[in-house]
């Protein structure tokens, strides 16, 4: 089900078209798939790739986490995730551990160990683990001392971002909740620690207050189906707000979401909280670039050449876009760094999908993780949600990359360059 350091084909650096993006691939049965392929899973063996994660460590080595969800996994009782380690800068994997009792989670470092934080199983509890050997062996949280968060209760997330501010932790999460139906069901939240405690003491965590999404938001001719998959991040101000996907039909919405200085409260105005947000319809991770003093994102978007009102902007998941930003607010499609003419429009989701990206800066590059749909010789993913890989691509010079270095002619996708400069 995973592909080890041993069996990895080595990648090649391939140039698409006239474009001066250079993307990785892995040759694989005999198919080209984007990205070095790190971990493939049949959609015959009815166990999907899900929740990429990725983690650069203080030796110079990358950690790619994953979990299994799909019809013949255990994601709703004791869900695995897998843990893979590349010592060359993403070219090759090994794979470190495997995990019973991670779903949905983050991997981060912090004081020289690595942590995966998020729940035990699909809405389950929610859960920390230590590693203090790379990413090899991990804590179990076994009790309220030990990495167990919430004793009780009913969780959702994703591989979502960490922030660092004055002295705590961030990290956004959802409870569960709220109802009975996926989307109705999530309530945003904050979680946070002082950096300084032991983070796997749940009396060292703050849990805010939580918010249901209201389905009428948005003018209601739509139904605002749920909010979900928050991003901790630093506004301009100074605030730390939780940014939001947006399951809206038409799709292009973010919700802002404003975090109180200690954590215990958070809020949030209808009629003024609502961002356009290029690809807010699916998951996509903030980050803050102290370079470029631009909030950076990559995300599904969903170009004009694939946009129907009678079809879920979320279910479109082929064309990956890099955006950027000065204010949270305007956001500004820089670049189209992947992308498949299989938009879909005959199956659910289609079969192709660069999708729930984790990434991060590296100097001047962005390295990332991709839960990727893709033809693997097989007969491919049973659809685009349910992907068959786990890819590690790499951007590099992604401050520089404009829309006429995309790996797509943009104008078949309906985009145009912008006339005015970018942030």
């Amino acid at each position: 089900m995973h592909l080890t350091s041993l069996n990895l084909v080595w990648a090649i650096l391939v140039l698409f078209g006239a474009s001066a993006l250079q993307a990785q691939t892995t040759l694989f049965n005999g198919i080209s798939v984007p990205g070095v392929v790190i971990a493939h899973s049949p959609a015959s063996s009815g166990i999907y790739v899900g929740s990429p994660g990725i983690a650069a460590l203080p030796d110079g080595a990358y950690l790619a986490k994953w979990d299994e969800f799909g019809p013949q996994s255990t994601e709703h009782t004791s869900a695995i995730t897998h843990v893979h380690r590349s010592q060359d800068r993403g070219l090759t994997w090994e794979h470190v551990a495997r995990i019973d009792g991670a779903f949905w989670s983050s991997l981060f470092v912090h004081r020289d160990a690595v942590y995966l934080l998020g729940t035990e199983c699909h809405h389950g509890r929610i859960v920390i683990r230590r590693s203090d050997d790379g990413g090899r062996t991990w804590t179990e949280p076994a009790d309220t001392s030990s990495g167990l968060l919430t004793p009780e209760g009913q969780y959702h997330t994703a591989p979502m971002p960490i922030l660092i501010h004055d002295g705590r932790i961030w990290r956004a999460m959802e409870d569960a909740m709220g109802g009975q139906e996926w989307g109705e069901r999530y309530r945003a939240m904050m979680m946070t620690a002082p950096i300084e405690d032991d983070l796997l003491r749940q009396d060292s965590w703050t849990f805010s207050n939580t918010l249901a999404r209201e389905p009428q938001w948005l003018g209601g001719e739509w139904p605002f189906r749920g909010w979900l998959e928050g991003n901790a991040v630093l506004s301009p101000n100074g605030e730390v707000v939780n940014i939001l996907r947006v399951d809206h039909q038409l799709g292009g919405k973010a919700a802002v979401v404003h975090v109180s200085a200690d954590g215990k409260s958070v809020s949030f105005d209808p009629a003024k909280d609502f961002i356009d947000f290029p690809g807010g319809a699916k998951k996509f991770t903030i980050r803050f670039d102290e370079n470029s003093k631009l909030y950076w994102s990559l995300t599904n978007l969903v170009p004009p050449r694939y946009a129907d009102a009678q079809r879920r902007a979320s279910t479109i998941r082929n064309t990956l876009a890099l955006v950027c930003s000065s204010d949270l607010i305007e956001w500004t499609i820089r670049c189209i760094v992947l992308h498949d003419p299989d938009e879909g429009q005959h199956s659910s989701y289609g079969r192709s999908a660069f999708q729930y990206v984790d990434w991060l800066f590296e100097g001047d590059d962005l390295i990332l993780l991709s839960r990727t749909a893709y033809d693997d010789g097989l007969g491919g993913a049973h659809r685009g949600h349910d992907a068959n890989f786990l890819t590690f691509h790499r951007i590099e010079h992604f401050r520089q990359l404009t829309l006429a270095d995309s790996v797509v002619d943009v104008s078949t996708l309906g985009l145009s360059q912008p006339t005015s400069p970018a942030p």
